[in-house]
């Protein structure tokens, strides 16, 4: 039993080996088991043959692969002295070609001379006229201009390229014909972006090199988009009357007309400015409390005005004549004079005194009211200056003082109110000046003819007793 015992494990083992090395050909070497000694060293026999024959097969083709790769060894080696060779040839070439270019060069520049500084004015004009060309109002009738000279300036900018007569003559008629368009006021058709985005189709006319203007006003050319864009808004009328009487002008005929000699840039910061309107709209609240004001105030003074002088004329017409008119003070006067001629001078100086004092009150009617308003207006525009800074010192406390435009706004308000103030009372002041002058003038034509009734009465009596 343990003889057997010891013949299965060695098979075991041995049977495990040759499976193992079975592996690689599984088709040529069939496995089977070992029933006794025997048959295992039979078996054993077997697979040292078959490993024999596989080991000869792999030393065969590793001499095979060995010489294979020898071969491959040797042409690498060949083609890496080939290239190396090439090498060598093209680095002569080189150095050859580097020292053929810099003859070449020489010569060039010998032959070139002061042509060279010739074409280096030519490059740095061709570039420049690009520039004036893109900012030119010109360019706003003839669009395109710069690219050709855009084109040779970078042409130029290569040392290998020189510029052919034709593209010469080419930036000198450019020049030219800048030159001669600047000195023509003409007009042409073409498309106004408007301010909302819309395009208009109109005729424009070309002051020079200075302004476009079309039946509508002022337009400007933006050199950035190289379009034609209409103005938010147009100038004050004493610019813009300049562009009808320029539109309405024939051929041949000198007319006044305002130009911006900065192509549009003036025009632009004038068109900034504030209006009225809008300058009103700064001073707030207080600054339409202050323009109503004055307005009552004028109005109430232009009604007294004319009021007095009716009254006035009525009063000196009926100084001519003795027949008393009840429809003007002086009248009214005469007829308490006439209803009291049989009482005595105290008596009377006493009625005329009353009826003078009763016309008093609509002589001087409103005038107070001008009186008032023309001091409470300064004083408006000063609560408005008040107000004003208080917003400025609020905004620098805020933001700070870093942005100038943070507060414009309250500065805005106490200069505006201040200037409103001032334009309501100087004329109402003025006019309270004038309206109290003719009441008082025509109070004194009362109380002198009164006095003078006063006086004619007191002599006639002294008459009746003597």
């Amino acid at each position: 039993m343990i003889m057997k015992s010891l013949v299965k494990s060695a098979a075991a083992l041995l049977l495990g080996g040759v499976m193992v090395a079975g592996t690689a050909n599984a088709a040529e070497f069939e496995m089977r088991q070992a029933s006794d000694l025997d048959d295992l060293l039979k078996l054993v026999k077997e697979r040292a043959l078959f490993e024999s024959a596989v080991n000869k097969d792999r030393e065969r083709e590793f001499i095979q692969k060995k010489a294979q790769q020898q071969s491959m060894l040797n042409s690498a080696k060949a083609e890496r002295t080939a290239q190396e060779q090439r090498s060598d040839r093209l680095e002569t070439q080189f150095e050859e070609n580097e020292r053929r270019l810099g003859q070449l060069q020489e010569q060039l520049d010998t032959r070139l001379g002061s042509l060279r500084e010739l074409f280096g004015v030519l490059q740095q004009v061709a570039g420049d006229t690009v520039g004036v060309f893109e900012g030119s109002v010109v360019s706003a009738q003839f669009p395109g201009r710069g690219a050709p000279l855009q084109a040779l300036a970078a042409k130029m900018g290569k040392s290998t390229q020189l510029a052919s007569i034709e593209e010469i003559e080419e930036l000198w008629i450019a020049l030219q014909q800048q030159m001669t368009e600047t000195g023509k006021v003409v007009s042409f058709p073409g498309t106004v972006i408007e301010a909302d985005g819309g395009q208009t189709a109109t005729t424009i006319t070309r002051v020079g090199d200075f302004n476009l203007v079309t039946d509508a006003g002022y337009v400007n050319f933006d050199p950035n988009t190289q379009n034609i864009v209409a103005l938010a808004r147009q100038p004050s009328s004493r610019f813009t009357a300049t562009v009808d009487g320029l539109q309405a002008a024939s051929t041949g005929t000198i007319v006044p007309f305002a130009i911006d000699p900065t192509r549009g840039s003036l025009l632009s910061l004038l068109i900034q400015g504030k209006t009225i309107e809008e300058r009103i709209q700064d001073g707030g609240a207080v600054g339409y409390v202050i323009i109503a004001l004055g307005s009552i105030g004028i109005l109430i003074a232009l009604i007294r005005m004319l009021d007095l002088a009716m009254v006035g004329s009525k009063v000196a017409a009926q100084a001519k004549n003795a027949t008393p008119d009840t429809g003007n003070p002086l009248g009214r006067i005469l007829k308490v004079y006439q209803d009291n001629q049989s009482v005595d001078v105290e008596t009377l100086e006493l009625k005329l005194g009353e009826a003078i004092l009763g016309e008093t009150p609509k002589i001087n009617r409103g005038i107070a009211i001008v009186q008032v308003i023309s001091v409470v207006s300064p004083l408006l525009g000063l609560l408005g200056t008040v107000i004003g800074m208080i917003l400025t010192f609020q905004a620098i406390t805020l933001f700070g003082t870093g942005d100038p435009k943070t507060m414009a706004g309250g500065i805005s308000t106490a200069l505006m109110t201040t200037v409103l103030g001032l334009c309501a009372a100087i004329p109402t002041v003025l006019m309270h000046a004038v309206v109290s002058g003719r009441a008082k003038s025509v109070i004194h034509v009362l109380e002198e003819q009164s006095a003078g009734i006063i006086a004619k009465h007191a002599e006639q009596s002294g008459k009746s007793l003597g």
